[in-house]
């Protein structure tokens, strides 16, 4: 089997700020693609099973609209490095499935699109997802064996990817060694739009309705079973759940399809936020006088990992004007983080201990303090700077970050376990501030705008199809039969 490797991949919120451009984007060409994913090198069943041809791969943290120019440019380099691979048998195209361009309405649509043109007709496409993908019908059509994370957070992700390559092997390799197997589509779209931190997989009833996926794909005849929750913060037609089965059967993906889809849609009701949450105002307090140590308060409106610009300061300027953080004795407390090149250019002028007074982020907010740290090399931030004022620490950096691990924080000297109250932008927390906030006991889900506002309606979406859960209200149950493709 020669099977092609290709990928572009970014979670894209409409209300970002933020335009993805070059700088956002980790590159990947010829064999470094294939070298990416570990169950594909040589000695493993898969990387044995095929010649996979590694063509063009970008990958960028969520964040807004990728520049029309550099998708335009990425779509290019993908078609024609498949152009010149040659003929192939299939394709493993590994997308997010809520990426947003500049003046288009189904990114991952429109590439698959282009990627279909020049790969043989017979050819088959395997595509792994993250589940807050956004499936379109066009999308669904051109791509045979899509599947999707089961868990949120994503700590299946790699496993995800590794079943997308499986699904492929086994379906071409049945085909090529003469037998007759056909994959079939069942697709449902459920007029359901929710924020990430409602559906995690964590707590029910997401827990329990991808608790149906395995023996959904166990069935005869069932290849693959999926959810898509969808992408709640781009404001497009597609922005829906998606249930979608595949196999060779297709009465029994067609009746898997259904009966998922009405779970789904029986459940909706029941989908409330991963964690307790509040105002900032209220997490705050909660860590004040919490008996344990660290309380760890999410700043949820402009959270990296969902899309957010990374400069939205507000969080950072309400935080300094708390005596109890700021005053004699106030607890160690981090907040991460604001992005500001022009504040970084002044912070690296200043010594380390000096007094410094800079404005950061969207929201101009001044910061006045002591300059503790100035760190360099983090291929995502660029350069960064730790203000201390009192006993808040900001961190400042050059460009867009995410602190979603204790490794972040150690990276620039400080010490998670050490600190108080540990504020960042997150919306549901990842597995080790998770572990560091005892489970979620010591933690506050604070419900802070900006571009992924986990208050939807405050957004204003307009171009969404309606009547959508839980905008509107339905006086009947939706029709949820499949469509076969």
């Amino acid at each position: 089997m020669r099977i092609a490797v290709a990928g572009l991949a970014i979670e894209s919120s409409a209300y970002a700020t933020h335009r993805a451009g070059y700088r956002d984007f980790t590159v990947l060409t010829a064999d470094e693609v294939r070298e990416r994913y570990a169950f594909l090198a040589p000695g493993t069943p898969l990387g044995d099973a095929a010649r996979w041809i590694g063509v063009f791969y970008a990958r960028s943290i969520p964040g807004g609209r990728v520049e029309r120019a550099v998708y335009d440019d990425f779509k290019a380099r993908i078609v024609e490095g498949l152009r010149a691979a040659g003929p192939v048998d299939g394709l493993y195209l590994d997308v997010h499935g809520a990426m947003s361009v500049e003046g288009m309405d189904d990114a991952e649509g429109d590439l698959v699109t282009a990627v279909r043109a020049v790969i043989p007709p017979g050819a088959l496409v395997s595509a792994p997802l993250d589940l807050h993908g956004n499936v379109s019908e066009v999308f669904a059509r051109a791509v045979e064996l899509p599947t999707c994370y089961r868990l949120a957070p994503h700590e299946d992700a790699w496993e995800t990817r590794e079943r997308a390559a499986r699904n492929l092997v086994d379906v071409l390799g049945d085909r090529l060694a003469g037998g007759s197997r056909t994959v079939h589509r069942a697709w449902i779209p459920v007029p359901i739009l929710l924020p990430g931190e409602k559906t995690s997989t964590r707590v029910e009833p997401a827990r329990s309705l991808y608790g149906l996926l395995p023996s959904a794909e166990a069935k005869d005849g069932v290849t693959d079973a999926s959810i898509w929750i969808g992408y709640a913060w781009a404001d497009e037609p597609r922005c829906h759940a998606t249930v979608l089965v595949t196999g060779d059967d297709p009465a029994v993906v067609a009746a898997e399809a259904e009966a998922l889809a009405a779970r789904l849609w029986d459940v909706r009701e029941e989908f409330g936020f991963v964690g307790p949450a509040g105002t900032l105002a209220e997490g705050v307090a909660r860590a004040l006088r919490s008996p344990g140590k660290p309380y760890l308060v999410s700043d949820s409106g402009d959270n990296p990992g969902a899309g957010g610009s990374g400069d939205v300061s507000s969080t950072l300027g309400r935080l300094l004007r708390v005596p109890e953080l700021t005053g004699p004795g106030a607890p160690v407390t981090y907040v991460a983080s604001v992005f500001d090149a022009a504040a970084i250019d002044v912070l690296f002028a200043a010594g380390i201990g000096a007094e410094v007074a800079v404005t950061v982020g969207a929201d101009r907010v001044e910061v006045r303090g002591i300059l503790a740290g100035r760190y360099t090399g983090d291929p995502d931030a660029g350069r960064i700077a730790v203000i201390r004022a009192g006993g808040l620490h900001a961190v400042v950096t050059e460009f867009r970050k995410a602190y979603h691990a204790t490794s972040d924080f150690a990276a620039i000297g400080l010490d998670p376990a050490a600190a108080d109250i540990i504020v960042t932008k997150i919306g549901y927390l990842e597995p080790t501030l998770y572990d560091l906030a005892r489970g979620g006991q010591n933690w506050t889900l604070a419900l802070t705008p900006g571009p992924v506002d986990q208050d939807l309606e405050r957004l204003g979406h307009h171009r969404i199809n309606r009547p959508m859960f839980p905008f509107d209200a339905f006086a009947e149950r939706p029709d949820l039969t499949a469509r076969m493709l």
